[in-house]
C-alpha cells in the first residue's frame, strides 16, 4: 500500500504500544528489581515490539515491512554493539595487566572521601571534552574511579552519576563529539556557533553538578588506605608502566580514531602489558597446572581474557572482586537489551508513531518557550521510543525544523535546544543504548545511577528554562553558514 493511501494512525493507537513498554519496563523493575536488564527488560520489549506490529497492521504494515524496518534499526546498532564487545575486552585485559588496579592504588593515594565524587567528575569532565566520547571515558577512567569508590566504601550509584555527569560534557561541547557535529548538521547550523551555543547551556549544568558532588562528600569520613595500598602492590607490582594502555587510548581518542578501534587497541595493549610485566600472572590464569609451554600459556591468557574476562585469584576477597571482570561474553545481556531496543525503536519509526504522538504537542506550542518545551519533551520521547541518541538527535531535528524557522529563530537555536537535551537524556533510559552502555560498564543500574546524573538531568531542564526566559535566542540566520567539509 502507498504512503499516501494508508489511514493515519489515531492519537491512541500510536499512544497503546508506548504505554504498554513503559508499564512492562516499570513492572519488571517492581518485580526483578536491577536483575530486570538480564533478561526481562529484554522480554518487555518484544512484546511492546508485537504490540506496535498488531496496532498497525489495519493501516496496512505488512509483517515484511515491519520486519525489515525492525532489521534496519538493528543494524544501525552494530557500531554500538561492537564499541560495547571492545569494552568488554578492554576490561579484562586491564584487570589481568594490573592497569585497573593502578588506577585505584593511585587513586586511594590522592583522592579524599570528602571530595571524590567533585573530583570524579571534574576528572572526566576534562578528558571527555579533549576526545568527545562518554563511552570512551566511561569505559576507561570510569571504571578505574568505581573501583577507587568501592575500596573507599562510596555510594556506586552516585559514583556512577558523578562519572557519568562529567563525561557527557564532552559529548554536548567538544568538537570531536560526533553527536555534537550531527545536531549542528540536522538544524544546519555552524558547527562551532553550536558548540559555543552549547557550552553557555552546559557549563552551567556541570556547575551545578559539580555543586552537588561537592556537597554529598562532605561527610568527614576517614579511612586507612595504607593495608590496601600495601594489598595492592603486593600482588600487582604497581608503577606508571600500567598506565601505557590509558595513554594509548587517550592518544587514539585525540587522533579521531573510530571508538571500537581506540578501545580494542587499547584492549590488546592491557594484554601485551600483562605479558611483559606480569607473564607468571597470565600462564597462572590460563594454565595452572603448568601443562603447556609458557608462550602458549600467555597467548590462552590473553585470548580468555579478552574474551571471557579475567578471573583473579589472589585470595583477598576484596581484591579478588576488583579484579575478577570483563570480557566481551559479560556484554552479551547489553547487547540482547540493545537489539531488541533498536527493534522496537524501528517499528515505531517506520509506522509513524512518535510522530502522531508528537503532533498535538507541536500544535499546542504557542510561544517560543513552549516550543523549546516541546521539542525536549519529544527528544526524550524519542530516546525512550527508539532506544537510540541520535534518532533522538536526528527525528526531533527534522520535525521542529520548520516551527523553529517560523519563529524566526536561527537554526543555531534548534541545533543547541536538540544536543544539550538528546545526547545527556540518553544515559538515563535503562533500554536506551547510552542507559544500556553505561550500567553495562560502570555496573549500576541505570534507574540506581539515574537520579545523580545531575548534569543529564539539569541540561535539559536549563534548555527549557532558557526557551522560557528568552536566553540567547537568536534571530534570523546568525548561524546558518556551515563549517566546511574537512575532507
Amino acid at each position: 500500500m502507498a504512503e499516501t493511501d494508508r489511514p493515519p494512525l489515531s492519537y491512541w493507537e500510536a499512544l497503546v504500544p508506548i504505554a504498554v513498554l513503559i508499564g512492562l519496563v516499570g513492572l519488571s523493575y517492581y518485580l526483578f528489581g536491577d536483575a530486570g536488564m538480564a533478561g526481562p527488560n529484554q522480554v518487555a520489549l518484544v512484546v511492546a515490539t508485537m504490540v506496535a506490529v498488531l496496532v498497525t497492521r489495519r493501516h496496512g504494515f505488512t509483517l515484511d515491512e515491519l520486519g525489515e524496518a525492525a532489521v534496519a534499526s538493528v543494524a544501525t546498532g552494530i557500531g554500538a554493539i561492537f564499541i560495547l564487545f571492545a569494552v568488554g575486552a578492554l576490561i579484562g585485559t586491564w584487570a589481568m595487566s594490573g592497569t585497573l588496579a593502578a588506577m585505584v592504588y593511585y587513586g586511594l593515594t590522592i583522592l579524599s572521601p570528602d571530595y571524590f565524587y567533585v573530583t570524579a567528575a571534574l576528572i572526566c569532565s576534562v578528558v571527555s571534552f579533549g576526545i568527545g566520547s562518554s563511552w570512551t571515558v566511561a569505559g576507561t577512567i570510569g571504571i578505574g574511579l568505581m573501583g577507587i569508590s568501592a575500596n573507599m566504601g562510596l555510594d556506586p550509584a552516585i559514583t556512577a552519576g558523578a562519572i557519568i555527569s562529567g563525561a557527557y560534557l564532552g559529548d554536548t561541547t567538544s568538537p570531536l563529539s560526533d553527536s555534537a557535529n550531527l545536531a549542528a548538521g540536522v538544524a544546519e547550523a555552524n558547527l562551532y556557533r553550536h558548540l559555543g551555543e552549547t557550552f553557555a547551556t552546559s557549563i552551567v549544568a556541570l556547575l551545578i553538578a559539580l555543586g552537588f558532588f561537592w556537597f554529598l562528600g562532605q561527610s568527614g569520613a576517614t579511612i586507612d588506605v595504607a593495608p590496601k595500598l600495601a594489598l595492592i602492590d603486593r600482588f600487582f607490582h604497581i608503577s606508571p608502566v600500567l598506565f601505557i594502555p590509558l595513554a594509548i587510548v587517550v592518544a587514539l581518542a585525540l587522533f579521531r580514531l573510530p571508538p571500537f578501534t581506540t578501545i580494542f587497541i587499547g584492549a590488546l595493549a592491557g594484554g601485551i602489558v600483562a605479558v611483559v610485566l606480569a607473564p607468571e600472572r597470565v600462564t597462572a590464569f590460563a594454565d595452572p597446572a603448568g601443562e603447556v609451554p609458557a608462550w602458549i600459556g600467555l597467548t590462552k591468557g590473553v585470548w580468555l581474557a579478552l574474551a571471557r574476562g579475567y578471573v583473579s585469584s589472589t585470595g583477598d576477597a576484596g581484591l579478588d572482586l576488583l579484579s575478577t571482570r570483563g570480557g566481551m561474553s559479560s556484554m552479551l545481556e547489553t547487547v540482547w537489551l540493545v537489539i531488541t531496543a533498536l527493534a522496537f525503536g524501528g517499528v515505531a519509526e517506520r509506522t509513524g508513531i512518535l510522530n502522531r504522538l508528537t503532533q498535538p504537542i507541536v500544535a499546542a506550542a504557542r510561544s517560543t518557550g513552549s516550543l523549546v518545551a516541546a521539542l525536549v519533551a519529544t527528544v526524550f520521547a524519542t530516546n525512550i521510543a527508539t532506544a537510540d541518541q541520535y534518532l533522538a538527535v536526528v527525528l526531533p531535528g527534522r520535525m521542529f525544523k520548520q516551527a523553529f524557522a517560523h519563529r524566526g529563530l536561527a537554526p543555531v537555536v534548534l541545533s543547541r535546544s536538540v544536543g544539550a537535551s538528546a545526547t545527556p537524556s540518553s544515559a538515563l533510559v535503562p533500554w536506551n543504548s547510552c542507559g544500556a552502555y553505561m550500567a553495562a560498564t560502570l555496573g549500576v543500574a541505570t534507574l540506581s545511577y539515574a537520579p545523580y546524573a545531575i548534569f543529564n538531568i539539569a541540561s535539559p531542564l536549563l534548555t527549557i528554562a532558557g526557551g522560557y526566559l528568552g536566553f540567547r535566542l537568536l534571530r534570523g540566520t546568525a548561524a546558518t553558514t556551515k563549517v566546511p567539509d574537512a575532507s
